[in-house]
């Protein structure tokens, strides 16, 4: 069965014209939610309360992958199968929000396969929660299609022979960024299929938060050499452009999360993304504070003041 929560009833949402309407709007959106700017609204005070009307959504669904899911970011959660957290950035926004009716498919390990069948016996296809009058959408995947978990541990293990060296850049060259052209179409289809479902819903593709540093790094606790830290960090960026690309072309508006500063070698209140041994979360996912970020930027992209 899919995980359903409703919270208290809301205002009226205005009507699917409207909505629709809206949805044109953010889909024009051109240049990504400026990296520093996290908790301030793209909206003038005085259109505030406008604008908290119009995001008054009746039927969420949150797809994804683990990024979404937030497997160990609270014990509120099952230990085995999607491993979905109570806090996850879904379930604080639909609080915030206070929308009616959310869906939340979000499954950890999940791949694009996934949003077209069942992953466990208890997770059916995702997009199988989509309806006609669903009104809100948010998707993350395509990173265990690219395979990041494997590259992470294949250049952990490269880096205990050459910490200072590239062994790691020098072991996939420009494998990695065939991947990354490698699922476009996929990843475009699923937005298309989407609109298809949910004709009238907002879409938002939520990037992926930031993993490693520019440069640097922190071997040994987070285990990548010096010279494969900035490859990776390019790839990590490649692939959110890719998804921002192919998600756009589809009409869905996409949600920028990739702030420098937060990423796994800094400390414990600052970092968004746990290291290899977490306090907060699963290895190498977002915690508790980068949940929390997350659904700001997505209250930023959806025009809705912070609380």
């Amino acid at each position: 069965m899919f995980r359903t929560h409703r919270s208290p009833a809301v205002p009226h949402a205005p009507g699917r014209a409207d909505r629709a309407s809206g949805l044109r709007r953010l889909a024009r959106i051109t240049a990504p939610l400026a990296l520093a700017v996290l908790g301030l609204s793209l909206a003038t005070a005085p259109a505030a309360a406008d604008e908290a009307e119009a995001a008054a959504f009746e039927h969420y669904v949150a797809i994804g992958d683990s990024f979404v899911a937030g497997p160990m970011v609270s014990a509120q959660m099952p230990l085995l199968g999607c491993m979905q957290s109570s806090v996850n950035y879904p379930k604080r926004l639909a609080e915030q929000l206070g929308i009616t009716e959310i869906t939340d498919v979000s499954c950890s390990g999940a791949r694009m396969a996934h949003l077209y069948e069942a992953q466990f016996s208890d997770a059916p296809p995702q997009l199988d929660a989509l309806r006609p009058e669903t009104d809100l959408v948010t998707v993350g995947i395509a990173g265990n299609d690219f395979g990041f978990s494997e590259v992470l541990i294949e250049c952990a293990k490269r880096s205990l022979r050459n910490p200072l060296g590239s062994p790691c850049a020098d072991h996939y060259g420009d494998e990695l960024d065939q991947r990354i052209d490698g699922l476009r179409d996929e990843v475009s289809g699923v937005y298309t299929d989407i609109a298809e479902r949910s004709p009238n819903a907002t879409v938002l593709s939520v990037g992926y938060l930031q993993i490693l540093p520019e440069s640097g790094g922190c071997w040994p606790s987070t285990p990548i050499a010096r010279g494969d830290v900035p490859f990776l960090d390019q790839a990590q960026t490649a692939l959110n452009a890719m998804i921002k690309e192919e998600s756009e072309a589809q009409g869905a508006a996409f949600v920028d999360t990739f702030e420098r500063g937060h990423d796994v070698c800094q400390g414990s209140g600052t970092r968004w993304v746990e290291g290899l041994i977490p306090e907060d979360g699963a290895p190498v996912h977002p915690n508790n504070l980068g949940m929390a970020a997350t659904t700001d930027f997505v209250r930023t992209a959806l025009g809705v003041p912070q609380p």
